[in-house]
């Protein structure tokens, strides 16, 4: 991966606009990448969403990256951009946020875990934007090498609630044969941070993945999930849960992509809006001609709080072998005025109504967290975005 052609392509796509067919509800007018060059650090680090009891640790700003307690039987490191994995997942010869990245990143991390190894406590990378004005180009490598099993959390933050940025940031997967990775990516960042992101994985026979993606934060930008299952018996649950208020726009791009056959994909998404948010799912399943016996379902669940709120789920399909089950819904719903009687006739005052009823939409998914503390987090996040009063 070359800096410098990254750097020339970079220059030479232009800001996607709305009559990009993947961008036409996310508008960037007004977005410019070369904008933020600030040097000035936000005063305190916001406490973390999440209470872990972890085997690694990475804290990571625009100024370096501090790692500690990196068990030595694993490789817990920063990323040397030689690495030849590095870039073989994520392109940057047509998106141009992918190529800002390729081009100007300076600190990531490689997570290595060889083969048979398995880690009881979950490895933690804490990314937080720190620079006023300022952007943070962020990358992850991850192997999990054939029979190992562990868990990866990774947190992006920003200094303070005011703060404005650019955050750009690009994750590459890589499970291998029969091995378990469960990789959690929680968004938290201001409400005046620009985000992009490229999340990317590749999961060979018999491997499994198991994602969580929580958006809670930023102001607009957009991510993207793929999954490619590359061999026979691989399997990948997404499991995504987001809320935004505010004038917020949260905008996921997400594709499974059926290599082989005989393997499954459970893609489930479900978001709360309020005030005049918005948010954006276009979700995508692809099955190649060799990927018979394919398993695939996705869906993306709205609950509207607000009358102004809005929400576009897109799904799709795109299947080109003839044994397969591939299913999708995609809802758009408000509060049921039934339910919020009901409960407030009991005794309930509004907020405490609209709290259960947001836990009572968004259950379902907290079930399919497997690590406690990350389902206690974002179940907190969620509920935490109804106002008291």
């Amino acid at each position: 991966m070359s800096r410098a052609d990254a750097l020339e392509r970079y220059r030479e796509l232009a800001v996607p606009g709305t009559s990009e067919e993947h961008w036409r509800f996310t508008d960037l007018r007004g977005f410019d990448p070369e904008a933020f060059s600030g040097e000035k650090a936000a005063a305190g680090t916001p406490a973390s969403m999440l209470a872990l009891d972890v085997a690694a640790e990475a804290v990571v700003t625009e100024t370096g990256i501090e790692i500690t307690r990196a068990p030595a039987e694993i490789r817990f490191e920063p990323l040397d951009e030689s690495h030849e994995r590095l870039g073989s997942l994520v392109g940057w010869q047509e998106d141009k946020f992918a190529a800002h990245n390729a081009a100007a990143w300076q600190h990531g991390l490689l997570v290595h875990v060889p083969g048979g190894l398995e880690l009881e406590r979950p490895l933690f990378v804490r990314v937080v934007n720190a620079i006023e004005s300022g952007s943070l180009f962020w990358r992850l490598l991850v192997i999990a090498e054939e029979g190992s099993r562990f868990s990866l959390v990774e947190e992006y933050a920003s200094a303070s609630a005011g703060l404005p940025g650019y955050f750009n940031g690009v994750a590459e997967l890589f499970v291998e044969q029969n091995a378990k990775l469960e990789y959690v990516s929680l968004q938290n960042l201001s409400r005046e941070t620009w985000h992009f992101a490229s999340h990317h994985a590749r999961v060979e026979r018999d491997a499994e993945l198991d994602w969580v993606s929580g958006g809670f934060g930023s102001k607009k930008g957009k991510v993207r999930i793929q999954n490619d299952l590359a061999g026979p018996g691989a399997t990948s649950r997404v499991t995504g849960a987001y809320f935004a208020d505010g004038e917020q726009h949260l905008d996921y791009d997400t594709f499974q992509e059926h290599i082989a056959p005989d393997t499954e994909s459970d893609f489930a998404f479900k978001g709360a809006l309020r005030d005049q948010a918005t948010a954006v799912w276009r979700g995508m399943i692809r099955v190649e001609e060799k990927a018979q016996k394919t398993n695939a379902y996705q869906e993306c669940r709205n609950l509207m709080l607000s009358p102004t709120a809005h929400a576009v789920p897109i799904p799709g399909l795109e299947i080109l072998a003839n044994d397969v089950r591939c299913t999708h819904g995609a809802t758009v719903g408000r509060v049921d005025r039934e339910q919020l009687f009901y409960l407030m006739a009991r005794g309930l005052p509004r907020p405490d109504a609209e709290r259960l009823i947001v836990r009572g939409f968004f259950q379902d998914v907290l079930d399919r967290i497997e690590l406690e503390p990350v389902r206690e987090a974002v179940t907190s996040a969620l509920e935490a975005r109804i106002p008291q009063t």
